[in-house]
């Protein structure tokens, strides 16, 4: 089955930090280019951090410096270390996976940051 994971999400406090997970199942994840997107009340969804197959990042401009994409191909995983966290990060997070002309979104999960 062809699917994306996401976990690590949770409540925590400015300036506090959270890992956040995304498994990948049934697809052959080293040849995929992965996103985190996040979506607040409200908003549209909007992309945080990218990573190629070969490990080039790019970040959206309110988070660099402070969040970091990174993948793990043995564990078909990749993650987005989210550090100094602010009250305007609160928001359901997706990682995306793409090759191609496939898309693979997973379920989200929720980032609050608050005091």
């Amino acid at each position: 089955q062809v699917q994306l994971v996401e976990s690590g999400g949770g409540l925590v406090q400015p300036g506090g930090s959270l890992r956040l997970s995304c498994a990948a199942s049934g697809f052959t994840f080293s040849i995929y280019a992965m996103s985190w997107y996040r979506q607040a009340p409200g908003k549209e969804r909007e992309l945080v951090a990218s990573i190629t197959r070969f490990g080039a990042s790019t970040y959206t401009d309110s988070v660099k410096g402070r969040f970091t994409i990174s993948r793990d191909n043995a564990k078909n995983t990749v993650y987005l270390q989210m550090n100094i966290l602010k009250p305007e990060d609160t928001a359901v997070y997706y990682c995306k996976a793409r090759h191609l002309g496939a898309t693979i979104w997973g379920q989200g999960t929720q980032v609050t940051v608050s005091s």
